[in-house]
Formats: structure tokens, sequence, C-alpha cells
């Protein structure tokens, strides 16, 4: 009877150890889940705040660079810097998140300073793209709203991100050049300049009177409001051609005006040619006969004359009906 109490005995104090030690580790489950929480808590509480600071940050380095005078009319600057500020903000407030769930962010770091030369290697492109985007804000070859030819491609500056420069063509068409890229290629700045030269080439027949087309065609150029006086019109022969006289008209204007003065000159050259009698020659068909110079040609070179003086209109120049001797015979 005595063993049969003592096993009972050691049977409950078992049973009270182990619900003591379920509820020890319940009230740890809870204490870790309640830290959690509040940390998670507190995390997007961060995370919240880091969004609006890194918008203010933004605003307020915009705001304060366009008071500097060397960047107060240059959106190419201040647009740059403020995408930088927001970027290390994003970065600040990401390490302090981790931080807040636990994280150990100096292991991280030193993982990443181990794996730096894998990382190098897998973002190259756009770590270049990024030393590019530097080396572009500060040399300046263009700004934003300055018309410029990147590869071939001709667009307005849009914006120069950390990776991209934006470019809007004349069809309103988005054109995303990275960085890299344009750092590499030639860069030509249409709007660079305050003036620019347009430069148009056209052929005058070789019995035509050169000094009468000559000026003609600086007549016509100096007649738009849009060409600048000052380097006055010119117009000379530049060329010797197989079947005409090619002659350059070089006029000068502004680069807001070019597109719109060159297209009035164009019109206003062909015209003075026109008036002068001076003829523009085109490519000509001649037909050459063979055989019998008697036969007939095709409408395509007899012309409508030839087309009225058939027997047969739709025989294509070729008579199918008996002559009229084999039809008295």
């Amino acid at each position: 009877m005595s063993s049969t109490l003592d096993t009972f005995d050691t049977l409950l104090a078992t049973g009270q150890q182990a619900v003591a030690v379920d509820a020890v580790m319940l009230a740890r489950l809870t204490q870790i889940a309640g830290d959690f929480a509040v940390n998670l808590a507190i995390a997007l509480i961060i995370l919240v705040a880091t969004v609006f600071a890194a918008r203010w940050a933004s605003s307020a380095t915009r705001r304060g660079l366009s008071r500097v005078r060397g960047f107060r009319h240059d959106p190419t600057v201040l647009s740059f810097a403020a995408q930088v500020v927001r970027v290390l903000v994003y970065l600040i407030g990401f390490i302090a998140v981790l931080q807040r769930l636990g994280v150990q962010t100096t292991s991280i770091i030193a993982v990443l300073g181990a794996a730096s030369l894998a990382v190098g290697l897998a973002l190259q492109g756009t770590l270049s793209n990024v030393a590019a985007g530097v080396m572009l804000l500060v040399l300046r070859p263009y700004r934003v709203g300055d018309l410029v030819n990147i590869g071939g491609n001709v667009g307005k500056v849009q914006r120069l991100d950390l990776f991209f420069t934006q470019l809007s063509d004349a069809n309103n068409v988005k054109i995303m050049a990275p960085n890299g890229k344009v750092f590499d290629d030639i860069i030509l700045n249409l709007s660079g300049q305050k003036n620019r030269r347009m430069e148009l080439k056209l052929g005058v027949g070789y019995g035509d009177n050169l000094n009468t087309a000559k000026a003609a065609l600086v007549d016509a150029a100096s007649g738009i409001d849009a060409v600048l006086p000052d380097p006055a019109p010119w117009a000379g022969v530049t060329d010797l051609l197989d079947s005409s006289v090619e002659m350059t008209l070089t006029a000068w204007t502004t680069s807001d005006d070019y597109w719109q003065a060159r297209a009035d000159v164009f019109q206003a050259a062909k015209e003075a040619l026109d008036a002068a009698g001076i003829e523009i020659p085109f490519p000509h068909q001649v037909a050459v006969p063979y055989g019998d110079e008697e036969a007939p040609l095709p409408l395509a070179t007899e012309g409508v004359q030839g087309l009225r003086g058939r027997t047969n209109p739709r025989s294509a120049g070729f008579d199918t009906r008996p002559d009229d001797d084999q039809n008295e015979a």
C-alpha cells in the first residue's frame, strides 16, 4: 500500500513540475511575442517616418539648392541631388528597421564586405550607370530642356536620374538611355549654342545662270524673318554632279527657331528658283528604241498623244487587226 502511495506522489510531483515548466515556457513565449509585436510596431512607425523624412529631405534639398545662384536655373542638378538624398534617407531608415527587428546590421555589413567582389561583378552595369550619372552631373554636357542627339536618338532631355537619362522626341515618345551608354557615346547638344547654322543643298541645271541662282537663293533666305542678318546668308557652288550643279545655301537662326526656319527657307528657295526660271533637275526616263524603229512604243513612253493615234487604244501599242491592204485583198 505504501509503495502505491509513493508512486502516486511521484507522479503527482512530476505532473506539477511539468505544469510549472509549461507555465514558464508559455510566459516566455508570451513575453517574446509581446516584445516582437512592440518591435514590429516600432519598425512600422520607423518605416512610415522614413518615407515622410525622405520626401521632406528631398524637398528641402531642392529648395536649398534652388537658392544657390549656380544651381537656381539648373533642374538637372536639382533633380539629381534630390534623388540622391532620398535614396540615402531610405537606406538609413532600412538599417534602423532591421536593427529594431533584432537583425545584427554589423554582421550584414560584414557579409556584404566579404561578398563585395561578387556584388560588384553582378552589378557592374548598374554601378557604371550610377558613376556615369555622377560624371554627367559634374561635366554637364547637357541640361534638362536641351535638345540632344545620343546614339542617333534626337530628343529633349526630360530628366537625369541615377541610372537613366530620359528623353522625349518630336513624336512625344519617351526614350530611356542608360547613363553608361550615354557617357560612352558621342553627345550632340543641338541646343547648346544660342544660334545655329542651317546648310541646304540644291541642284540647278548646267545650262542655267549660276549668278542668278545664287542671288535668288540669298534673297529668298534673307526674306525669312527668323533668319539672322548677321552673319548674312551665303550661297555658292559646292560640287559638280552628274546631272546638276550643286549649290549650298547657308543661313543662321536661333536654336529655338531652327526647324521652322529651315522649312521656310527651303520653301522660299524653291519658289525663288522657279520665279527666276532656274530649273531644278530631277531624274527623267528616256525611251531608246531598238529593232524596228517604225514599231509603235508602249504607252509608258509614247504618252497620251501616242495613245490617241493608235487604231486600237487597248492594244498596248501592238495593233492586232489586219492591215487595210490585206482587207482590200
